[in-house]
């Protein structure tokens, strides 16, 4: 029996409320002009469109684990697990392509905010800060962004700022930096959470909380002592404040390079996002878009024909796992987050 290679077949990638896209390898079929929150059957593609939640408020760009200054990818320290991947001689640097595929896409977007959820460099240097900076400079006048681990790993202090506010219409966004000072993991100290509180309580709008690292899960029956991602006694609190502030609609994170949707017992229909990132496969951004009775996320795989090229070669990291693990389901990557709690 042959195997054929999901990348021949086709990934239907996105689904919003009036247009879809299916990637076939490094090629991109978009069908638009689609009806909002119907049934589709479109060349063997069956889906539903999202729906359009009342009228359209704002529109948001989020990027996250974009690494400037990285050559090689698919290293796991401590493991020779592969198989590895870097441009060939001459070529440009991976990091610059698919964040500028990024760039150039957000802009024609023209949303009202963009926020970059850590992970800007590689080994956390200030010239790496600069790059990205640079790459994000035609969307410098809406531009948020704040550290994550390969920062704060190395003490580095640009973009740690504990709690940042956006408001648009229709939408709060509480940007937090969940990192800590010399760790990988992650963390959020009492002062944060008391803002955090502080602002959702005042807050007129649904709010969104966006950070770098996503949060454990209270319902496991695990409690490592060094998660991969914001402390379990962090989280606890991070969830006690979601919890009890219905204005808090969702918590969305990178940090794990995947696209993944949770929702806990103490938080209800409140969705735990994670967004894949920008670097390598599936390579991506997330867009939010906000109505009056509801914000839609749409997932964009950056698609310029140089991105697609990289994203593609990559997608067989870590031992042919990655690629699944990565990119989850349909409903992870375009989802409705509703406003009734």
């Amino acid at each position: 029996m042959t195997t054929i290679p999901v990348e021949s077949i086709g990934e239907l990638t996105t689904v919003a409320s009036r247009h879809a896209v299916v990637h076939v390898g490094t090629a991109v079929r978009r069908y638009d002009d689609l009806e909002p929150d119907a049934e589709h059957d479109i060349d063997g593609y069956a889906f539903r469109t999202l729906p359009e939640p009342g009228e359209l408020l704002s529109v948001v760009a989020t990027v996250n684990d974009v690494h400037f200054g990285e050559t090689v990818c698919g290293v796991i320290d401590g493991t020779d697990m592969g198989p590895t991947f870097s441009v060939a001689p001459g070529d440009p640097p991976y990091p610059e392509v698919m964040n500028g595929g990024a760039v150039a896409e957000i802009g024609a977007l023209d949303p009202d905010a963009v926020i970059v959820k850590g992970d800007l460099t590689a080994a956390g240097t200030d010239a790496e800060v600069d790059a990205f900076l640079a790459a994000y400079a035609p969307l410098a006048d809406r531009l948020t962004w704040v550290r994550g681990n390969h920062e704060s790993h190395q003490h580095l202090q640009r973009g740690a700022t504990p709690v940042q506010t956006v408001d648009l219409p229709g939408v709060r966004i509480v940007v937090l930096d969940t990192s800590v000072d010399g760790v990988e993991y992650g963390g959020l100290d009492a002062d944060q959470l008391d803002q955090l509180d502080a602002l959702a309580a005042d807050a007129d709008r649904p709010v969104v909380v966006m950070g770098h690292h996503h949060a454990w899960n209270p319902d496991s029956a695990e409690r490592p002592e060094r998660y991969f991602g914001i402390t379990p006694d962090d989280s606890e609190r991070l969830v006690e404040v979601v919890a009890r502030r219905p204005r808090i609609v969702a918590v969305t994170a990178g940090h794990t390079h995947r696209n993944r949707v949770r929702r806990f017992a103490a938080t209800g229909d409140v969705p735990w996002i994670e967004v894949s990132c920008v670097k390598d496969y599936p390579g991506a951004w997330a867009e939010y878009r906000v109505h009056e009775g509801g914000i839609l996320q749409v997932f964009h795989r950056i698609s310029t024909p140089e991105a697609l090229v990289w994203s593609e070669s990559t997608r067989h990291m870590y031992a042919g796992l990655y690629a699944e693990y990565a990119f989850g389901t349909l409903a992870d990557r375009n989802l409705v987050v509703t406003l009734d709690r």
